[in-house]
């Protein structure tokens, strides 16, 4: 009996857990089609925020590479009055990008829809 209460305790903390998560992060950025993320990102600051192998292997023509393990130590490099456009392969670690950001103001984050694996769009690729 008891190890079904603590289940139960586990499951109720781990779904509010997830919730608060979401509602967090609806807050930190805007997804974005890739028809609207095309339509904008000209205009703001379009950083790739998967490591150096991944940006080198592909990545959006005139993208910015600043890998989530650096972010902390080179966010400074992104303007906060100017939008910000992420993305990295699927959305994991733009949305973690989109929250530290957040927390530092900036207020303009955008994020691509189902990340680069779904892009199909321009690349542009560093020749080995």
């Amino acid at each position: 009996m008891n190890i079904l209460i603590t289940i139960g305790v586990i499951l109720v903390v781990l779904i509010a857990y997830i919730g608060i998560n979401a509602m967090r992060l609806k807050k930190a950025v805007t997804n974005l089609t890739q028809e609207q993320f095309i339509e904008g990102y000209r205009k703001a600051q379009l950083i790739d925020v998967r490591e150096q192998k991944e940006f080198e292997a592909g990545h959006i023509l005139g993208a910015r590479n600043v890998p989530s393990t650096a972010l902390r130590q080179r966010f400074k490099e992104i303007r906060p009055d100017l939008p910000v456009y992420l993305y990295c392969q699927n959305t994991g670690r733009s949305a973690r990008a989109a929250l530290f950001l957040k927390k530092r103001g900036f207020n303009q984050i955008y994020q691509l829809e189902g990340g680069f694996r779904n892009w199909t769009g321009k690349i542009k690729t560093k020749k080995q």
